[in-house]
């Protein structure tokens, strides 16, 4: 079907090209052209549409990362697609992220600030009416939006790959890399009806990362006496608190034996993961796999990876991750693209997202 007789135009940015075009054939669609590239010069981002959007809803895919693309490049692509079919009339500009660009970045940090509220600002400013993302780090990212942000499940896609892919799955056990991630992997082991284990302690955070201030010691009185209230005839005097000591890295539940699935929403750098599963193999576990949404695997995560105890790692297509997949043969990749393609239709027609999160708990 032509694009432009769906009623709808479905662009794709640089970042997946491939979860696009999976996408446009699930929708009976052809992708509507659009020219992303740079000036050779400057190296500024141009976007050139090539099709009429006056009164139609846009459809933009475009990943938070990409093979040969980063981050940044990526939000100005995006930004700039969703600006110039603002400028051109859209009805409305839907924004296709499967992974949200900067969503690690949700929480003040020090004295700094909160980068994925100043995205959000920035992607509403731009033109997007609605987002549609999934398995977002923190879902308290939804509120950074003055839009409607449509934050779907892979999980079930993942639990099917278990049932489906993992012999002997019934031997397994769901394991959270860290107490953060427990209310995840309880959820997924209680679908399956495995045991959980989870990963308590960790190694001490650099010393850099405590030079924040947090030690400044109190002024002294002559300092004190500079503001419009004073104190008595001694030092102000708070009190102390005992300094948070996390235990030395142990597995909570019983591993021996059994296939050890480490369950979470990203892989960034796997220095992590192959710490954890290394300890699950000192603990018994005969079999170790990794399940996560978005397969980031920055810097040279796969070569860890390759060089681990870890047996398996299944990700799913929301990253572009081919490269990636020369350089380590264990990684695995879960389709995706039926959810995205649903989401869109669903929109599109004005009917309920609910069924989309049939038997999805709102812990995932």
């Amino acid at each position: 079907m032509n694009p432009g007789q769906s009623g709808f135009v479905v662009f794709s940015l640089n970042s997946n090209r491939e979860l696009s075009e999976k996408i446009a054939r699930k929708l009976g669609i052809e992708l509507a052209p659009c020219d992303v590239g740079k000036f050779q010069n400057q190296g500024e981002t141009k976007v050139k549409i090539g099709v009429s959007v006056r009164g139609r809803d846009v459809y933009i895919i475009q990943s938070g990362l990409g093979e040969n693309l980063g981050v940044n490049d990526a939000l100005m692509e995006l930004f700039i697609l969703a600006y110039g079919c603002k400028t051109s009339c859209a009805r409305r500009i839907i924004g296709v992220l499967p992974y949200l660009p900067y969503s690690k970045q949700s929480k003040m940090n020090k004295r700094g600030s909160i980068p994925s509220k100043l995205v959000a600002s920035l992607m509403c400013k731009a033109g997007l009416t609605n987002i549609i993302t999934v398995d977002l780090h923190s879902k308290e990212i939804q509120g950074f939006y003055d839009a409607p942000v449509d934050n779907l499940r892979a999980s079930p896609f993942l639990v099917q790959y278990i049932t489906d892919k993992v012999a002997d799955f019934r031997n397994a056990v769901i394991v959270a890399r860290n107490p953060g991630s427990a209310i995840r992997a309880t959820s997924f082991a209680e679908r399956l009806r495995l045991g959980l284990a989870v990963i308590h302690g960790e190694q001490k955070e650099p010393e850099s990362e405590r030079l924040d201030g947090r030690q400044s010691p109190p002024p002294a009185l002559a300092e004190s006496q500079k503001f419009a209230y004073t104190f008595t005839d001694h030092a102000m005097d708070l009190p102390g608190f005992l300094p948070k000591a996390k235990p030395p890295i142990n597995v909570v539940g019983d591993v021996g034996g059994k296939i050890a699935i480490i369950v979470d929403d990203m892989i960034d750098e796997a220095e992590s993961f192959v710490t954890a599963a290394k300890l699950l193999k000192e603990r018994g576990a005969y079999k170790i796999l990794v399940m996560v949404t978005h397969g980031l695997l920055s810097a040279n995560a796969p070569e860890l990876i390759d060089d681990s105890v870890i047996d398996e790692i299944v990700v799913t297509n929301t990253v572009s991750h081919d490269s990636k997949m020369s350089r380590c043969s264990k990684i695995r990749t879960v389709d995706i693209s039926s959810l995205l393609a649903e989401a869109i239709r669903r929109i599109h027609n004005g009917e309920s997202m609910g069924y989309l999160f049939r038997n999805v708990p709102l812990e995932d």
